[in-house]
């Protein structure tokens, strides 16, 4: 059972979750309305599609965008859970209701490159902002996740074929120059996606073969603060080795290459990116 203060974190967590899925859904609708729409610049996904259709038919962008996402959202349900789909249904009407608020604005440029470079930010962060919370804006991005759990299929590679086929047909109805511009936008805005996602604290794992061990481990704990895991392994010349694990982000990378040289000048590191931490990863106060 949870205690009282701990209830209260999680409901705190969670409604806070609830406002960044409004405030990305926000970001996003700002972007389409004011950079992308105004060029005929396509997003990818559901929001492609509504484009598309929103030139050709005058509907409204807002309108679309809900009907064509709702019966992913129910083809969804069963599947990837309630929780999962509540959030996308709030990040969807919210995107929705903000694009009829951004509508009447006056456009922000009609640069096609200024359009694509910070449409595709804006987009990016927008949206990262959403997946981090919990949910999803795009009705594709279900099927995606559906897809992938039940057949196995990539999610990227969806995504990604998916968009494909919608830029395709961009150009041929707007001009390939408008598919081409649109394509751009989508790899910013997953570049940037990505950043959101991560953070500017992406995590490095960090894992050190050497014979000094316990100094290392010793020094990284004193001066940086950060605990290690220690592993006995074998090298197939070397023999008898100590393996140190330990998590830590971008700007600590430079400082653990200095403190290794100063106690085993011939230990061997490996950094690797870190997509996520599950669990409590001990820090304490460096001295």
């Amino acid at each position: 059972m949870l205690e009282n203060g701990s209830k209260t974190k999680l409901y705190m967590r969670e409604a806070f979750s609830y406002v960044m899925l409004v405030a990305g859904a926000a970001l996003a609708a700002f972007s389409i309305e004011e950079f992308l729409v105004p060029c005929t610049i396509l997003d990818g996904g559901i929001v492609g599609i509504s484009i598309m259709v929103n030139n050709l038919s005058g509907i409204s962008l807002s309108i679309l965008t809900l009907v064509f996402n709702v019966p992913f959202l129910i083809v969804g349900f069963r599947k990837l859970g309630m929780k999962f789909i509540a959030k996308s249904a709030v990040a969807m009407v919210a995107f929705s209701s903000f694009l009829e608020v951004f509508a009447p604005l006056t456009d922000m440029t009609q640069d096609y490159l200024l359009a694509v470079c910070f449409g595709g930010v804006f987009l990016g962060v927008g949206v990262g902002f959403v997946i981090r919370s919990g949910g999803c804006l795009d009705g594709t991005e279900t099927v995606a996740i559906f897809l992938n759990r039940s057949f196995n299929f990539p999610v990227g590679r969806t995504v990604l074929f998916i968009n494909v086929v919608i830029y395709t047909v961009a150009g041929f109805l707007f001009g390939f120059d408008r598919a081409m511009y649109s394509l751009l936008t989508y790899f910013i805005t997953s570049k940037v996606i990505d950043f959101v996602e991560t953070g500017v604290e992406q995590a490095k794992a960090a894992m050190i073969i050497t014979n000094e061990g316990r100094g290392i481990a010793d020094a990284i704990y004193r001066k940086m603060g950060r605990t290690v895991t220690i592993l006995e392994g074998e090298g197939l010349i070397s023999g008898k080795k100590v393996i140190l694990y330990c998590v830590l982000n971008r700007f600590e990378i430079y400082e653990l290459r200095q403190l290794i040289k100063e106690v085993d000048t011939s230990a061997f590191i490996t950094v690797s990116d870190v997509s996520e931490i599950i669990g409590n990863h001990i820090k304490r106060k460096a001295e």
